[in-house]
This record gives C-alpha cells, sequence and structure tokens, in this order.
C-alpha cells in the first residue's frame, strides 16, 4: 500500500484530501479543524515513508493560488485600514514576533542549542519556509565548509520539529480565547459596518411632518446627520418619483427610506412619522430589481462613475457580495459577481440589467490572461533579491511575491480593459483548492522528518520549546488585540494567522468566525509579518554564532 502511495502521487493527494476535508468537519465543543485537518492527515500519511511525499510542485502550486486570491479578495481592506488603524496592527505583530525571538534566545540557552537549530525552531514556531530559508542561505554563504552539512541539517531539523505545534499551538490559543471570552463573531460583523461586512437592512416608509427637514436638500440633510441611509421612493401628492440629492422634502412627503434599525429611528425622529403604506409595494411605475454585476467593463469602477441616475433615472439601493448585505456609497468599487438591487422606472429596467450584465454564467468562466499576467508578475517579484543593512539579502519569495501584487491589483481593480478582480465565486473555489494543495503537499513532505526527528537526540525538548513559543506568543498577542487595543476577536484571530503566515491558521478562523473579519486581519499584517520573520532567521544565526 505504502508503494502504491509512493507511485501515485495524484491518488495520494486525493486520499488525504477526502480524509482529511470530512474530518475537519467533526466539531468538539463547537470548535472544528476545518480544511487545517488535511494537513494533519498529510503528515501521518507522509510519515509512513521516507519517500512517501508529493512532489513540491503541488504545494506550491496551492500555495500560489492561495495566497493570490486572498490578495485579491483583501487588499482594498489593507490599504484601506493603513488609512485608519493598520499601523498600530503591524506595530503590534512586530512587537509579537520580536517578543517571539527574545522567547526562542532564551530557549537557546536554556536547551544549549546551536544557533542553526535555534534559528529553525524560530521559523518552526512561526510556520514559515521563507525564514528558514534565509537561514540556510546566510549558513551557506558564511559557514566553513568542512562543516556546512551539519549546520545545514540543524535549521531543518529545529523547524521539522515546531512546525506542527507551531499551527496547533495557536490553533489551541485560537480555542481558549474564544472560549474564555465568550465571543459572539457574528455580532462582531454587524458592529463593524466600515469592514462592508452588512447588516440587518431594512427599508420604511416614513412621511414628512416636520417643516425643519423641509428647508434644506436630502443630501445635504443626510450629510449633515451623518445618516449611513439611502433615500428611494419619493411620493409627493399623487406622484411617485425616486428620490434625487438636490431635492428637498415637502410637508405630507412619503419617502422610502433603506438602512439599519438605528439609522431609521434617526431619520424618522428628525422627518417625521412612520407610515404603514410601503411604497416598495408599488411597482406599477417604479420598479426593482437584483442584477448580478457580470459586465467586465462596469466592473471596478465606482459607482458614482456610472452615472445610473442620469443614464437611466436609476438607484442602487443595496449590494450583496457573497452572503452580506451592505448600503451602496458613491465610492463603492463594484466587482464581478456582485448582485446590486436597482430601482428605476419600469420601463428603463431591462436597460439597466443589460447594463450591468446579470449572467451568471459569465460569472462563471476566469479570465484567464489577467489572473495567469498577476500571478507571473507576483512570482517575478518573488525571487527578486532585496538588499538589507549588515550585507542581507531577502527574498518575498513564491508568497511574499503574489500576494503583494494580488493586493495591489485586487485594489485597482482594473488597469484600462484588464480586469485584475475575480468573481467571488470563482475566487472562493480556487482559494479552497489552493488551500487543499498545500496542505496536503506540506503534510506529506514534513511528515517523516517530523517523526524521525522527534524520536532523536533532544527531539522531545524542541518540540516543547517550539509550543510554549507559539502558544505564549499566541496567547499575548490575541490579549492585547482584544483587551487593550479594542480590535474585534474576528480580526484578532485572523492577525494572529497572519503573524504565523500560516494558511492553515487562517482556515481554521475562517470556520470560527463565519465571515471576512480574519480575511481583513490576515491580509492587514502578513506582509510585514513575512518580511520581519525572514530578518529575524538571519539575525538570530548571526548573533548567536
Amino acid at each position: 500500500m505504502i508503494q502504491f502511495l509512493i507511485n501515485n502521487p495524484l491518488f495520494t493527494l486525493f486520499f488525504v484530501a477526502a480524509i482529511g476535508y470530512p474530518l475537519g468537519r467533526i466539531k468538539f465543543r463547537g470548535s472544528s479543524l476545518g480544511v487545517a485537518a488535511v494537513l494533519f492527515v498529510g503528515l501521518a500519511v507522509g510519515s509512513l515513508d521516507a519517500n512517501l511525499k508529493l512532489p513540491e510542485i503541488i504545494y506550491q502550486l496551492g500555495l500560489v493560488l492561495f495566497v493570490y486570491t486572498i490578495g485579491l479578495s483583501s487588499g482594498p481592506s489593507f490599504f484601506a485600514s493603513l488609512r485608519r488603524k493598520g499601523l498600530r496592527y503591524n506595530l503590534l505583530i512586530v512587537g509579537m514576533l520580536v517578543f517571539g525571538a527574545l522567547l526562542t534566545v532564551v530557549a537557546y540557552y536554556a536547551l544549549h542549542l546551536s544557533p542553526g537549530v535555534t534559528a529553525g525552531i524560530f521559523s518552526g514556531s512561526f510556520t514559515n519556509t521563507p525564514a528558514l530559508a534565509s537561514a540556510l542561505d546566510y549558513i551557506k554563504n558564511y559557514a566553513p565548509q568542512a562543516n556546512l552539512d551539519r549546520l545545514l541539517n540543524e535549521p531543518v531539523i529545529g523547524y521539522s520539529v515546531t512546525y506542527p505545534m507551531g499551527i496547533m499551538s495557536a490553533l489551541l490559543a485560537i480555542g481558549l480565547m474564544q472560549w474564555w471570552f465568550k465571543v459572539d463573531y457574528k455580532a462582531e460583523a454587524l458592529a463593524a459596518p466600515h469592514l462592508e461586512l452588512g447588516a440587518n437592512i431594512q427599508n420604511r416608509t416614513i412621511r414628512v411632518t416636520h417643516p425643519e427637514a423641509t428647508s434644506i436638500a436630502i443630501g445635504n440633510l443626510a450629510q449633515q446627520h451623518h445618516w449611513d441611509v439611502i433615500f428611494g421612493r419619493l411620493q409627493h401628492q399623487d406622484q411617485l418619483t425616486l428620490s434625487n440629492t438636490h431635492d428637498s422634502f415637502c410637508m405630507g412627503d412619503l419617502v422610502s427610506v433603506i438602512g439599519s434599525e438605528e439609522q431609521l429611528e434617526c431619520v424618522t425622529s428628525f422627518l417625521g412619522e412612520m407610515y404603514s403604506k410601503q411604497l416598495d409595494f408599488d411597482r406599477n411605475q417604479i420598479d426593482n430589481r437584483r442584477i448580478f454585476v457580470s459586465n467586465p467593463q462596469v466592473a471596478g469602477h465606482r459607482l458614482q462613475d456610472l452615472n445610473i441616475y442620469q443614464q437611466f433615472g436609476a438607484l442602487a439601493t443595496r449590494l450583496r457580495r457573497g452572503d452580506s448585505d451592505f448600503l451602496p456609497q458613491e465610492d463603492t468599487i463594484l466587482q464581478l459577481g456582485d448582485r446590486i438591487r436597482v430601482v428605476a422606472p419600469r420601463k428603463q429596467m431591462d436597460e439597466v440589467t443589460h447594463f450591468f450584465g446579470d449572467s451568471y454564467r459569465t460569472l462563471s468562466e476566469i479570465d484567464f490572461l489577467t489572473f495567469s499576467l498577476g500571478l507571473a508578475v507576483g512570482l517575478l517579484l518573488g525571487v527578486i533579491p532585496f538588499p538589507l543593512p549588515g550585507g542581507i539579502t531577502i527574498k518575498l519569495g513564491a508568497a511574499g511575491g503574489p500576494l503583494l501584487v494580488a493586493m495591489i491589483l485586487g485594489t485597482l481593480g482594473r488597469t484600462g480593459p484588464l480586469v485584475w478582480n475575480l468573481p467571488y465565486s470563482a475566487n472562493l473555489t480556487l482559494r479552497q483548492v489552493g488551500f487543499i494543495l498545500f496542505l496536503a503537499g506540506v503534510g506529506t513532505r514534513s511528515g517523516y522528518a517530523f517523526v524521525t526527528t522527534f524520536t532523536q537526540g533532544n527531539g522531545l525538548s524542541i518540540f516543547i520549546a517550539g509550543a510554549l513559543i507559539t502558544f505564549t506568543v499566541s496567547i499575548a498577542t490575541l490579549w492585547i488585540a482584544y483587551k487593550l487595543l479594542k480590535i474585534p476577536m474576528g480580526m484578532a484571530i485572523g492577525m494572529l494567522g497572519g503573524l504565523q503566515t500560516q494558511p492553515a491558521v487562517l482556515g481554521f478562523t475562517l470556520e470560527q468566525a463565519d465571515n471576512e473579519l480574519p480575511n481583513m486581519g490576515y491580509a492587514a499584517v502578513y506582509p510585514m509579518a513575512i518580511i520581519v520573520k525572514i530578518i529575524i532567521a538571519q539575525v538570530l544565526v548571526i548573533i548567536l554564532k
């Protein structure tokens, strides 16, 4: 059976995935490993024989697909966070990685380790292969040739022993902290409207009875009172039209308002009173329809630049992205796969539908020109060496390069006729496939080395040290983020996944939160974390030698 698995890597790949995926869905006290279980099945299978490992290209392909699709979807949030609190997030992650490096130095002295093993422990505890590679590159360039083979083995030993617990300890810390603080991830998501996670959007008809509401234009009213609502149908006497920001209310007007319940209460108290008749029920003159955004000429543009009111007399009142509804703003950038709810004169509705596309078949297709071009640019960036002070040279690698490029392209949305973003469903599918390829590949390639090195010498001591380092840093990160910095736990656990630069941890956090907050936390700190770890791994070898 073992020889069969060795000779048939494709079978081995899907065998590992077929066992790991359902295991990950088993819940224990409300928590599950999710897709991360594929990694542990891969470790178990790989431990059977030294030659039982999937080809390197499988996990590299999976890693590239995963980080690129993550970057496309999370890029806008990352750069938006830099304008808000992103600097604070990244300073926290840098501080925690330095703290982890200090704990690793403590292990160096306590266990009388070599500098190479110590750098390997740091790289494995924070599950970062580029950091391991940077330590090996330094040793190759500066170590004596007589001891080169032995010195090159040392970081690999420390890395392979601590890597599995680098994942598991982070998962345990997340499970413990979310239980300890009794986190309600759904409530967190609803309380974060600026992250476009949606809220319980309602529609209410209001009668204007307060004179002060008639003295200023509708757009100025919303701006002055900071109302996060959209005004839809407007009935003046017996005439039903769509509201315009330049219009003003008259006494007795009926207006349809869309927003959260809290916002609707504020608007109602200022304008007048809630009216029992719902204007949106009357579809004789003005109709509404939810339309798929499938037209590439529309995707990547801000809603205000599309001028749908001027072209069709239409208003966009809701936008559904994935499973979340939110109110579209003028600067909202449309993406392929969005479902936009449009209110327009009945005779114009077909033209509006054609304008946005409304083709589900088109959304199932991927523009491989922009997809392949973006990946190629990302991989090229990953192999470019960047010199740092002290003679250190770093590379972003196959993870950092595609991620950084994807975040930039995802933020741009489009360049001329080229649309960089993928349809939402296609993005999720590629992300899931890439994640499973990565986990299965890494698991089978690390399994035998893990068992072998764990059973030799002081493997148990190294194993325990790595687990304690990861667990301590993970607990400290989540506690400081959640209690001191008041960061939502959904984002904090995503930031921990970014600190670990570990897709398995991110996958687990997404299973726990069941929203996009972990993705945003992950993308906000991942680039900084990977660069800092590459530097620290080399610095540990330099200062301890």
